[in-house]
């Protein structure tokens, strides 16, 4: 399978060339930036062409594509692939916009192809553990989920609302609602937000508790913040604790790690689960064989309108419906 990959704006696409390269029958046969610099050098890290432009990556011989540029050129990304009649697999947050977001699930529709939402964290195998576990009944019936996504400022785009939509409520928020949703089968009802930016010289916002509310009667929280500084020897987390009238469970989604101390430090040695890996793998078999991605668009749709809601909620100093 011939895969392209459209920018390497956001760190992920590395991971993600790393596991094409790595898949038996996938080919990666080029990397389109319009930051030439960046480009080049990806290409040649990863033993591939570089494209100046997607419109000349998609004019290539191939099936499928991921897009890992900035979030607000998504939605521009996503349409052109799709009316090329090529697969997507696109990094979260799926957009800046529900109606963008509405749009590219519409136009991949339309147009007949795969769209995937990059949520890899469903790979890690203490969350599939955890949702055994739920699925059996084992906690009896959720009453509530405390979770966190709590990381280190990204910096450079990120920090731009105009090309990020947001900071760190808009990147943290949907990977844990996401995980939320799979795990209930359930659908956020009402979003209550506190966001703020206490940390972070940029004025974007770096800190958020959220207050979820689902359809079924479940509550959650959710800590979303950029709160790990420069020398935390960790990037960040994913945590769940969740409560059932049977019992509690609680996940340390990358805890799968060993501390190393030394004289410069504590330092974070990772040896567990290769999430992109997962992630890609499962897009390109969802490709090859024809059928439904495992995370669709509308997922990354839904774990978005979270986003959106609590920023809305954080303005209005009010809960507000999704």
């Amino acid at each position: 399978m011939k895969v392209g990959i459209i920018s390497f704006a956001h760190s992920h696409a590395y991971g993600y060339a790393d596991a094409v390269k790595r898949i038996p029958g996938a080919e990666l046969v080029g990397i389109a930036d319009d930051n030439f610099e960046r480009g080049k050098e990806a290409a040649s890290r990863f033993d591939t062409k570089h494209y100046g432009s997607y419109e000349e990556l998609l004019s290539q011989d191939i099936e499928a594509v991921i897009v890992t540029s900035e979030n607000s050129m998504h939605h521009e990304h996503v349409v052109a692939a799709a009316k090329a009649k090529v697969h997507v697999l696109c990094e979260k947050p799926l957009a800046t916009k529900a109606e963008d977001a509405e749009e590219m699930i519409k136009v991949c529709k339309e147009n007949g192809v795969i769209l995937q939402t990059a949520f890899p964290v469903r790979f890690n195998s203490s969350i599939i553990r955890a949702k055994h576990i739920v699925d059996q009944g084992d906690l009896g019936e959720i009453l509530a989920i405390k979770g966190t996504n709590r990381g280190t400022n990204p910096g450079g785009w990120f920090v731009d609302p105009e090309k990020s939509g947001g900071g760190a409520v808009i990147d943290h928020t949907v990977h844990v609602v996401d995980v939320m949703r799979w795990f209930m089968g359930a659908e956020v009802k009402e979003v209550y937000a506190e966001i703020g930016n206490l940390i972070s010289e940029h004025e974007i916002d770096d800190c958020g508790i959220l207050t979820i509310e689902f359809d079924n009667n479940v509550f959650t929280t959710l800590d979303c913040s950029w709160s790990r500084n420069e020398t935390y020897p960790t990037w960040g987390d994913v945590t769940l604790e969740i409560v059932g009238t049977q019992g509690t469970l609680s996940v340390d989604a990358f805890a799968q790690k060993l501390d190393v101390y030394d004289k410069e430090g504590v330092k974070w040695n990772y040896w567990g689960d290769d999430m992109d890996f997962g992630l890609v793998n499962d897009f390109l078999t969802s490709v090859s064989e024809g059928k439904e991605p495992s995370i669709t668009g509308t997922d990354g749709l839904k774990a978005l309108e979270v986003a959106l809601a609590a920023y809305e909620s954080s303005k209005k100093k009010q809960p507000v419906l999704v």
